[in-house]
């Protein structure tokens, strides 16, 4: 018989472990395990039980919470999701978490906590169930030390040169669309620090909060030799650079004369996102068909697995990630069991073939 999932909640707010506490007792499947005000108390808890999943604020009094979650990855892998304010600074902290190991990150407002945690019940407990099924595994195993910009971004060469020369005139070109969710900030940090200065146009969406895509695009400038930058209305697609989706717009791609450049505009969620992967795919279909390509990664749901399927009928070539690679095997299981794929790839295949494609 399936057990249900416990559930620790570790935060310094009454009103979120109050929330929270209510929302997981009435799901089912869910069990709240226990809740501590600190990571102090909450090591003490899991000294007795351990939970299958941990929320986790990371702004707490007598540890921080990227402190306590080294220490849980290093002693016992574990699912954690990270709960953070919608900040700049919150949403560099979150950063820092996922690349330490956690799985999805939360965010909550400064004002209108309790209605915002209400009104998010259905997603929360979407993200517990998924976050429980994450390969923790694999995460422990491919942690990265932080990169400093004096290991990443290197002098301006004569291909860098050229290439900013032609970018106000580049030329309709090959274009490559990657969508991704739960898992996906580490997936993007391997693909695209292995990107030439040279690569094809790149448009991503991965399923983020607002205001923490522009602090991820940031840090990936800083790791990789093509630019990288949260993407604006109007923005270029050109080689060398990479377009992250805006977290809480969604993105399509258009053709302007002979350059392509996205579209960042409000609308309804599509499969509960927005950002929504279906959507970047199908504009990428439409207007690029044939000479683009496809790719969906690590996430949970089925966000973009009917859009990679759109691109594969219009010619475009598409890649899913394989279930071994992938922190949730469910947005690419989806796309695979549709047709949506050409090939089935490894994580680090992906970045292979990648790495191999220059304009």
């Amino acid at each position: 018989m399936p057990t249900d999932i416990n559930v620790l909640i570790v935060d310094d707010s009454a009103v979120v472990r109050q929330v929270f506490g209510e929302i997981i007792n009435q799901a089912s499947g869910l069990h709240l395990m226990a809740v501590a005000s600190d990571p102090v108390f909450a090591l003490q808890k899991m000294a007795v039980s351990w939970p299958d999943v941990i929320i986790l604020d990371v702004e707490m009094p007598r540890m921080d919470g990227i402190t306590f979650l080294k220490k849980i990855m290093a002693e016992r892998p574990t699912p954690v999701i990270i709960c953070s304010t919608l900040t700049t600074r919150g949403a560099e902290t979150s950063l820092q978490a996922l690349a330490a190991g956690a799985v999805e990150v939360l965010a909550k407002p400064t004002i209108g906590l309790k209605d915002f945690l209400t009104e998010s019940a259905a997603h929360l407990v979407r993200v517990i169930k998924t976050a429980a099924q994450a390969n923790m595994q694999l995460l422990a195993k491919t942690q990265r030390a932080p990169v400093t910009p004096s290991t990443a971004k290197v002098a301006p060469s004569a291909t860098s040169a050229a290439l900013a020369s032609r970018k106000a005139v580049a030329p309709l070109g090959k274009i490559i669309a990657c969508g991704t969710s739960t898992g996906g900030t580490r997936a993007l940090e391997v693909i695209l620090t292995g990107l030439p200065e040279n690569c094809p146009g790149m448009v991503v969406v991965q399923h983020m909060p607002e205001k923490f895509t522009a602090a991820f695009a940031a840090r990936l400038d800083r790791m990789c030799h093509c630019e990288v930058r949260e993407a604006c209305d109007g923005d270029a697609v050109l080689p060398g650079r990479v377009l992250i989706a805006p977290g809480g717009k969604h993105m399509q791609l258009k053709r302007q004369g002979t350059q392509y450049c996205v579209r960042i505009f409000d609308g309804p969620p599509v499969n509960r996102h927005r950002p929504s992967v279906d959507v970047l795919f199908r504009s990428v279909a439409q207007v690029a068909g044939s000479i683009a390509t496809g790719i969906i990664m690590t996430g949970m749901g089925d966000d973009g697995a009917a859009g990679l399927l759109t691109m594969r009928e219009a010619g475009s070539y598409t890649i899913a990630q394989d279930q071994q690679s992938s922190v949730v095997f469910g947005m690419p299981k989806m796309a695979i069991e549709r047709g949506a794929a050409c090939e089935v790839m490894s994580l680090s295949a992906i970045a292979t073939w990648l790495a191999g494609e220059t304009v």
